[in-house]
């Protein structure tokens, strides 16, 4: 490449020739796949290279390109590229300081207004243009939902609302109709996604889970591998759930769970500091090293949304054949057993899936990009020799949907879809009506044990039918009680999360980790305790999701409406020791004392079958966690005394 200080070509020759040849590797790079570990990333460094190069051209030479023709949205549009490949680089290493980067330079493009011109009014502007805004604010409200910036997301909700007014009225309507279902989609979310919701980082915090030089070692005769969570597959579809474009509630919240809440430079909630933008190349420097070292590196994730059979299929393999000799991989499910008849995907939803799609050019893979024709060929099932029969028996109803139209097998993940691949240690975690079904992949594993989390087949009834529970119903509960446990709990009970008070809210986290500690503590203790859940247990993300889903299932084994109701318990193989089943004294102890300090009804709790033994166990556990409140706060635990466990 000629350098740009080059006296044999014109200034304005050589940055249009960068310009050319930029797009060009912009869209090599957009087409290359975001999964798998063994990529040639020749392309990706290129690119950067040669943006970098292209930025500092325009910083030097503004005048002289402006009066050859440059236009302010293209600078923009130069910025929105060096966004989108730092957003693409996030999603391919999940190194939330890439997530970082991006969010400085849409900012930026936000704060100097490069897509108006200007009269600054879109009347004046051409429709590709406004496309152009309209598709820079949709990606910067996905930058900023997942970077946690709650403030700039709803600034930018209102933009995106004037925009699309103002669009109505300078354009014909029809060319604008999706754009207002992405508006709806967004409004839609953040009901959902509530300040209540956001109480706690939702990633791993140090301020609130145990630091992973601080857990317990494991000693173990079976095993001596210290597996480690590498790569996540999530997917999640349901008929007119809440999402925006194709990033799903369900999945956002998985998404944030699995990985490291940032810290140090990268922590600032507030805003970034963008007066670097037009002041220098590092920004644009792939080589430079902007990740933060106080943490380990993020497991990578792989968001799928109306993936094809085949398609989820491919990437399971090949992100089986690079996984390390160390790792584990976790596969997240959350779907219907198949598509409903009765309550068919609605013209919102049908009309949402097109914007997500314009939403996502040059953002996006378009192999990554769901499908929405359905496959040509069944995938081949895999042989199983144990329990063959009994697997094809329950095809039928043991089967995941995606949301590809139709209704052929070639639609639908079966479990013996998946029993090829654990010849690799897998983390399996489905949450779905049809979840029960996948029990027959235990026992049937081709060389590595299957951990696997199951949710109840129903959902649990609300003790209250309030409007702020029903809002939840479009979330999973199963879901939000790996990922947000208290506030699951919260809901479950019909306590509302409005106006709900932070110091109350940090005690019960205390309370909540004060129990999953002395879960852990049995476990490691149990002489019974499954090797694999051995392994999991030396992984900070596994280790909390196993703890957590232990909790919800005393809850719900305890909870009153659902007491002695397989349909509304989750389950979980290889089965755990009985030292932590929602009928020993640990979790029953847990539950009356979480829930009696946030004002459980009585109506909630079942009459406890505790002997004397278990009693005293339960009054020791209630003064110690009073003792470990006394540091926050020094507040009496309300109504705990008058919640005793005795015999009936």
């Amino acid at each position: 490449m000629a350098p740009i200080n080059s006296n044999n070509i014109p200034i304005t020759e050589l940055f249009w020739s960068l310009l050319d040849k930029a797009d060009r590797k912009f869209s090599r790079v957009r087409d290359l796949p975001i999964y798998g570990r063994n990529r040639n990333d020749a392309d990706l460094h290129k690119a950067f290279k040669i943006y970098t190069q292209l930025w500092k051209l325009q910083q030097e030479h503004r005048q002289k390109l402006v009066e050859a023709g440059l236009r302010r949205w293209e600078i923009g549009e130069i910025a929105a590229r060096i966004a989108q490949l730092y957003y693409g680089q996030y999603q391919r290493t999940s190194d939330s300081s890439y997530l970082a980067e991006a969010y400085i330079f849409y900012e930026a493009i936000l704060s100097r207004e490069y897509f108006r011109d200007s009269s600054g009014s879109p009347a004046q502007q051409d429709m590709a243009l406004a496309n152009k805004q309209l598709r820079f604010l949709a990606r910067f409200l996905i930058v900023c939902l997942v970077l946690g910036r709650r403030e700039m997301v709803a600034k930018l909700v209102g933009l995106l609302k004037s925009m699309v007014d103002e669009c109505k009225k300078s354009f014909q309507e029809t060319e604008f109709k999706e754009w207002k279902h992405v508006v709806q989609e967004i409004v839609r979310f953040l009901k959902v996604d509530t300040p209540f919701m956001n109480m706690r980082p939702l990633r791993y915090s140090f301020l609130f889970d145990v630091h992973p030089d601080s857990l317990p070692i494991v000693a173990s005769s079976y095993t001596k591998r210290n597996l480690v969570l590498r790569d996540v597959i999530l997917s999640s579809f349901h008929n007119n759930e809440v999402k925006f474009t194709e990033l799903t509630l369900d999945t956002f919240r998985m998404l944030q769970c699995l990985e490291w809440e940032p810290s140090g430079s990268f922590s600032t909630r507030s805003g970034a500091d963008n007066s670097h933008f037009g002041t220098g190349t590092n920004r644009v420097n792939l080589l430079q090293d902007i990740r933060d070292h106080t943490l380990p590196p993020n497991p990578r994730k792989l968001m799928l949304y109306r993936p094809s059979v085949t398609h989820f299929l491919m990437v399971l393999s090949t992100i089986c054949e690079d996984l390390p000799p160390d790792g584990i991989m976790l596969i997240y499910f959350s779907t219907a057993g198949g598509p409903a008849i009765s309550n068919p995907v609605s013209l919102v939803s049908e009309i949402s899936l097109d914007a997500a799609e314009k939403i996502g050019e040059n953002f996006n893979n378009p192999e990554m990009s769901s499908p929405v024709r359905p496959p040509h060929g069944r995938p081949t099932h895999a042989s199983i020799q144990n329990k063959e029969s009994h697997i094809a028996g329950s095809d039928q109803q043991g089967r995941l949907w995606f949301g590809s139209r139709g209704n052929g097998g070639s639609n639908f993940i079966y479990p013996c879809d998946l029993i090829p691949f654990t010849r690799k240690p897998i983390f399996l975690v489905i949450d779905s009506d049809k979840s029960q079904a996948f029990k027959v992949i235990h026992g049937a594993e081709k060389g590595e044990t299957t951990a696997i989390l199951l949710s109840p087949s129903s959902r649990p009834p609300p003790l209250t039918s309030s409007g702020e529970y029903a809002r939840f119903q479009n979330g999973s509960q199963f879901t939000m009680f790996l990922t947000a446990p208290v506030q699951a709990f919260c809901f479950l009970i019909g306590i509302s999360g409005t106006n709900f008070d932070r110091d109350k809210y940090d005690k019960a986290e205390k309370l909540l980790s004060f129990s999953l500690n002395e879960w852990e503590r049995t476990l490691i203790s149990s002489n019974g305790l499954h090797p694999v859940w051995i392994e999991v247990l030396g992984d900070p993300f596994l280790r909390r999701l196993l703890l957590r889903f232990i909790f919800c299932k005393a809850v719900l084994a305890l909870y009153a409406p659902t007491r002695h109701r397989e349909e509304f318990l989750p389950d979980c193989l290889p089965h755990l020791p009985d030292t932590v089943n929602p009928e020993s004294a640990i979790s029953q102890s847990a539950f009356v004392l979480i829930g009696s300090y946030l004002q459980m009804p009585k109506n909630a709790i079942y009459q406890m079958l505790m002997g004397a033994d278990e009693t005293k166990h339960a009054h020791k556990k209630k003064s110690l966690i009073s003792m470990q409140l006394k540091d926050v706060g020094n507040t009496k635990l309300q109504g705990l005394g008058s919640l005793d466990c005795k015999c009936s």
